[in-house]
């Protein structure tokens, strides 16, 4: 990183962003999470600091937001968990604005992919995806023999 420089860079047209929901746009190296509050947006790194969670599919409640995987909530403005404060859990923050209807975050210059380290050690398996096979026509009526 080259002496803390940070850069504004345009992501996405305002209107994109649901008011009250959050979306994961790549930047770079990085996926953040971007929330519309209603008045102004947030942007965090999509990635809770607890297990690895996608913030960006949680719940907002006010200007917080709830992880999917483990219910752990973080204060979007200062990044520290809400319902965890003994961890010493905290979100990266990215200053957020709006320039002619296009949303921006700053982001520091010369970024590697770093890691965020994971607070606990809990066997949870990993989250996975699945792909369902699409319905056809065909797999419709073999189904129904």
């Amino acid at each position: 990183m080259s002496g803390g420089e940070k850069k504004w860079v345009r992501v996405a047209q305002s209107v994109l962003f649901p008011v009250r929901e959050g979306r994961a746009v790549d930047v770079g190296t990085k996926q953040l999470a971007i929330f519309n509050l209603g008045k102004e947006f947030a942007a965090v790194e999509n990635r809770c600091p607890h297990r690895g969670g996608p913030l960006a599919d949680g719940l907002l409640s006010g200007n917080t937001i709830v992880c999917p995987l483990h219910t752990w909530k973080f204060d979007l403005v200062s990044g520290i968990s809400v319902n965890h404060k003994e961890t010493g859990a905290c979100l990266r923050i990215f200053a957020t604005r709006v320039e002619d209807g296009v949303v921006c975050v700053e982001v520091p210059v010369g970024v590697e992919d770093e890691t965020i380290p994971m607070v606990c050690d809990s066997p949870d398996r990993p989250l996975r995806w699945v792909a369902r096979k699409p319905i056809t026509a065909a797999n419709s009526s073999q189904q129904q023999q």
